[in-house]
């Protein structure tokens, strides 16, 4: 199991992690040290405690915003999806239908050359 520093507000925190994913996680800490940055920029210092809270609130905003953003996206495709599967699906009958056309037009051409011939 790995270990890494994580560095938020200037205090190093040593938090555990999957061996492979130490980068991940720094990149992590880096992101909510930004955070806490912005916050601390508009509302000033305040306790660890409650830049933490806050820093986690702006970031599950921010998760619930792109999750909404998710279900709307995904239900357009569901929906996108279904739409070409009813254009294909006419697509495949106008196809029938000219194919059925073309058959019935060479069947009455095949009729009028044999009665040119007959003739």
């Amino acid at each position: 199991m790995g270990q890494v520093n994580v560095n938020v507000n200037g205090r190093d925190y040593v938090i555990g992690c999957e061996d492979g994913e130490e980068a991940h996680l720094i990149e992590l800490g880096r992101f909510i040290d930004r955070r806490v940055s912005d916050i601390i920029r508009a509302v000033g210092h305040t306790g660890d405690a409650k830049l933490m809270l806050m820093a986690s609130l702006m970031v599950s905003d921010e998760l619930s915003s792109a999750l909404q953003r998710i279900e709307r996206l995904e239900a357009e495709v569901a929906q996108l999806a279904e739409q070409h599967a009813h254009a294909q699906e006419r697509i495949a009958q106008a196809e029938a239908a000219a194919a059925s056309a073309i058959e019935a037009a060479a069947r009455r051409v095949a009729r009028v050359a044999d009665r040119l011939k007959a003739a």
